[in-house]
């Protein structure tokens, strides 16, 4: 899967549920995506945040973009965050892993969403490997499906597993003729208390985190079919 900066909690069914996850850092950036941006809950309603970006370009791969010299963005996302969970059951246990994953000087935005990844795994207790996909040796002239089962290949993986977005990009039989199963997941609807607001759902990991438990997040982590 593409890197992508504070996800939602589908993103960490995923890594939950594999026994490797390849963090897709050498594949093309997409503009207005999720890579650099996500949702969380201010005043009730979902408010849009984001890492600005250099020479943001869609003919560049991920790990060729670098972050804005700019640390204003740093300190204005943290404010955010605290005066919108302040009063969040668990913003004195989170807040900090937060401010860690903020502060972390990395320019380069693909191994600075590993690293926030790696940070949430962490206190989650994913025990998953993660590897880099630049770091793995195989032929980058394939694209789509067939990069995908070369880097499957190179990690003798007979099961690929892939978010539910990714049924319109590749086909079970293909994959099968190369001697894998493909599976997506597709989250089941998960619910908790946000203050006394109407939920929102799929925010970032943020929000379920301020919100419940490790062993809550935990068992959110279950709620999923494989198709």
């Amino acid at each position: 899967m593409q890197p992508y900066f504070l996800p939602y909690i589908g993103y960490f069914q995923l890594i939950n549920a594999v026994d490797v996850f390849v963090v897709y850092d050498d594949v093309n950036y997409i503009k207005k995506g999720w890579i650099n941006r996500n949702n969380i809950l201010v005043n009730g309603e979902g408010f849009l945040f984001n890492i600005p970006l250099q020479e943001v370009s869609q003919n560049k791969s991920i790990n060729q973009i670098n972050i804005e010299e700019n640390t204003n963005w740093k300190k204005n996302i943290l404010k955010t965050i605290t005066l919108s969970y302040k009063k969040a059951p668990y913003f004195v246990q989170v807040f900090p892993i937060i401010e860690k994953i903020i502060a972390l000087e990395e320019k380069n935005l693909a191994k600075f969403i590993t690293y926030s990844l790696i940070e949430i795994c962490n206190f989650l207790s994913i025990e998953t490997t993660i590897l880099i996909s630049s770091s793995i040796e195989k032929n980058n002239d394939l694209k789509g499906q067939d990069k995908i089962i070369e880097i499957c290949k190179k990690n003798e993986a007979n099961s690929y597993i892939n978010a539910i977005g990714g049924m319109n990009l590749y086909d079970k039989d293909v994959f099968l003729k190369c001697g894998i199963s493909l599976n997506f997941i597709q989250s089941n609807p998960i619910f908790y208390s946000q203050f006394k607001n109407e939920f929102i759902p799929w925010l970032s990991i943020i929000d379920v985190m301020m919100f419940n438990p490790p062993e809550q997040i935990r068992d959110f982590l279950s709620q999923y079919d494989l198709i």
